[in-house]
Formats: C-alpha cells, sequence, structure tokens
C-alpha cells in the first residue's frame, strides 16, 4: 500500500518539480521518481539570468528552491531508474531497475532529454565549466572569448551565430568538404556572411583540453590525419538531442520518429491519465520557464481527471440506479435546454435513473472515453456498462418512451 500514489511524475528536473508542486498543493499523494540529480539538465547551466523573479541565479541553487518548493507541499522522492511501465489499465503501474513497483491513477512524463555526446576525453569532466549544449542558456558567459562549435546542422549553425553576439570569435568544426554544411542554405549563407565565424573543414574534435576550465580543444585533420590544437575558452556541443523515452517504447504512447511525445494543450498524451511536459515532449521552446509552465498545466489537469475519476465511481459505478450519462454544454441554448427536458422527465417518471451530468468544458476525458463527438448526447449506463444511446430530440414524448 505504501506504493501507491495519486500521482507520478518521472523526472524530477524544472517541469518535473513544477508538476510537483502543483500536485502537492493539490493535497494528492504525490512522488517523483529520478533517476540522475535533482534539477535535470538545469542543474549543469551554471548561472540563469532570463528566469522571472531571478535577476542571476545558478542552476543548482534554482533547482534547489524548486526541489524545497516541492518537499514543502509533502512530495515525496526516490532515486531510482524507471525501466518499464503499464498504462493499460486505470491504475497505472511503474517499475524500476531496482524491481520496486509503484502505482498511480494519474501519471507525468517529465523525463526530458539529453545532449547526444561524443564521449571525447574531456567533455564529461569540464561540462559545466566551459562544456556546453545549450547557447540560449550559456552564450553570455563567454563574453569577448573564443567559442569552438561542433556540428554544422541547423542548431549548430543557428546556435553558432547567436553565440557570435556575445563572443569574440566562434570556431565551427566541420566534418564535412569546405562549404559543405548540413544545415538550410538561409542560416549556411547568414553563417558564412558573419565575421566572426571562421570554419575548419574536414575536421573532428578529439579532446576537450583544460583542467578546472575549458583551455583548449584537439582536433583531428580527417583527410590529413593530422591533429593540431585550437585554444579557446568554451565549446558547443550540437550533434543533436535525445529523448530519455526510450522506455516508452512498448507503452502505447505515442511518439515521433524522434522519440519526443506530442501532448495538447493540457499536456496530455494519447493515454488517458499520462501526461508529458518538458523536454521530452514535442515544444517549439526548451527552458527553464516553459518546463515549468507545461509542469504546472500538466498537474491541473491530472488533478482534475483523478477527480472525475472519483466522481465518476461515487456517482456511476457505485449507484445501484440505472444512469443516464448526460453530455452538454454550458455555452450552449441547446444543450442547456435538452438537459433542463431531461431532467423533468426523468423526475416526472419516478426519478428512474440517475442522471449523471457531463461539462464538455470542463470534463473532456470521459467524451473521449465515450466517443462524443456533439452534444446533447445521452448514454445509459448499468453499474458502468453502457446499455444504450438515446435520440436527444427535444420531444417530450420521444424522448419519454426511451426511459420507460
Amino acid at each position: 500500500m505504501a506504493n501507491i500514489y495519486d500521482l507520478i511524475i518521472i523526472g524530477g528536473g524544472p517541469a518535473g518539480l513544477s508538476a510537483a508542486i502543483y500536485g502537492g498543493r493539490a493535497k494528492l499523494k504525490t512522488l517523483v521518481i529520478n533517476k540522475g540529480t535533482i534539477g535535470g539538465l538545469a542543474d549543469t547551466t551554471r548561472e540563469i539570468v532570463n528566469y522571472p523573479g531571478y535577476m542571476q541565479v545558478s542552476g543548482p541553487d534554482l533547482m534547489k528552491d524548486f526541489h524545497k518548493h516541492a518537499q514543502s507541499f509533502g512530495v515525496e522522492f526516490i532515486k531510482e531508474e524507471v525501466v518499464s511501465v503499464d498504462f493499460s489499465q486505470e491504475e497505472k503501474i511503474i517499475k524500476t531497475k531496482k524491481r520496486k513497483e509503484f502505482s498511480a491513477k494519474a501519471v507525468i512524463m517529465a523525463c526530458g532529454s539529453e545532449p547526444r555526446l561524443l564521449n571525447i576525453p574531456g567533455e564529461k569532466k569540464l561540462r559545466g565549466s566551459g562544456v556546453a549544449y545549450c547557447a540560449t542558456c550559456d552564450a553570455e558567459f563567454f563574453e569577448g572569448e573564443e567559442v569552438v562549435v561542433v556540428g554544422s546542422g541547423d542548431q549548430a549553425i543557428e546556435e553558432g551565430m547567436y553565440i557570435t553576439k556575445f563572443a569574440r570569435k566562434v570556431t565551427v568544426i566541420v566534418l564535412h568538404d569546405e562549404g559543405i554544411l548540413d544545415c538550410n542554405k538561409v542560416s549556411a549563407e547568414r553563417a558564412f556572411n558573419n565575421e566572426k565565424m571562421e570554419f575548419i573543414w574536414n575536421s573532428t574534435i578529439e579532446e576537450v583540453l583544460g583542467e578546472e576550465n575549458v583551455e583548449g580543444v584537439k582536433i583531428k585533420n580527417l583527410k590529413t590525419g593530422s591533429s593540431s590544437q585550437l585554444t579557446c575558452q568554451g565549446v558547443f556541443f550540437f550533434v543533436g538531442m535525445i529523448p530519455s523515452t526510450r522506455f516508452l517504447k512498448d507503452s502505447g504512447i505515442e511518439m515521433d520518429k524522434s522519440g519526443y511525445i506530442p501532448v495538447n494543450d493540457r499536456m496530455e498524451t494519447n493515454l488517458e491519465g499520462i501526461y508529458a511536459v518538458g523536454d521530452n515532449r514535442v515544444k517549439y521552446l526548451r527552458q527553464v520557464v516553459s518546463a515549468a509552465g507545461d509542469g504546472a498545466t500538466a498537474a491541473v489537469a491530472a488533478e482534475r481527471y483523478i477527480e472525475e475519476l472519483k466522481d465518476f465511481k461515487a456517482n456511476i459505478l457505485q449507484n445501484d440506479k440505472k444512469t443516464l450519462l448526460l453530455f452538454f454544454n454550458v455555452l450552449v441554448n441547446e444543450s442547456i435546454e435538452f438537459s433542463t427536458l431531461l431532467e423533468r422527465i426523468n423526475h416526472d417518471t419516478g426519478d428512474k435513473y440517475k442522471l449523471f451530468k457531463v461539462d464538455m468544458a470542463t470534463k473532456k476525458n470521459f467524451a473521449g472515453k465515450y466517443e462524443i463527438e456533439k452534444v446533447p448526447a445521452v448514454v445509459v449506463l448499468d453499474k458502468g456498462k453502457e446499455i444504450k444511446r438515446l435520440d436527444c430530440s427535444m420531444d417530450k414524448d420521444k424522448l419519454k418512451s426511451q426511459l420507460c
């Protein structure tokens, strides 16, 4: 019983922590399962200057504040790696590498993404000390310095141009022959015309040099095989990001070809009660502030989903009477008129049915569950099982005959 929760959040980055704050505040029994350091990628950023309310703060300090805030609402945290999930039932099952099992009514996927690593000497050692993966996050900390960019795709070239707003010089290491970039033609032309950008062709980076901070890089020419060193104070790797969603492969969650999860404006996935937030979802902006917004939205949506489940069980599944599940929209006059008529007829016939109203504006999960596309609509249930649907006619006699 100790491992049964209302809400489980997989991932402890800014999106997951924000969701935890909202879940805990809503008095949901909330658990965050995180395999690494609390804070995710934000914890590797040495300074953040664009999070509202903080003129300047380190990533670890900001994430520490998020963590404390969530704990103040009674949120539980465990350090585990999730290896499999079962979202096929109402109670969602989560299994970890240490063979622990947890269940929840709703689950928020906040497992983030991770930079694709080259795994060369010095890369991991100097991460956060000159090695970076996000220009928007870290470019300004290289004001007046020399920076190396690794990669030639859209992200590498566009982020490289952004870095030139701060750095004295940006040197791009390119695998291909001179003049060939993997980015779009417009970005390539702009980059070639940028006086602060230089290119080293037919080359790859072998090592990041430095003890406590980046001091340079070792470069290998792929055609000649010769190596050289280049002095710099920063190295930005843009060789791709990988969403941390591999364990969801057989879960039934819809993902794109790269492994990112598409969601709607409520952060809902294609599975009921499952949400995705932050860097593991399809989105435009991957920043701490947008991740926090995702987490808040998903937690509020999850809270309402859980309340709907409780309400449904209490009023439908545990009711001895047959139930009229009425789907309506308070903003549509026809819905309101039909609701009034149905309620009156049911009362006139001795309240034979339990009437349960579902406002489509606030309870979209039910609409999806019963495949309701337009209102008014009435599903007749007997102990939770659908037995028929009514023709929602405004003809009183016709409607009354369907209830007899």
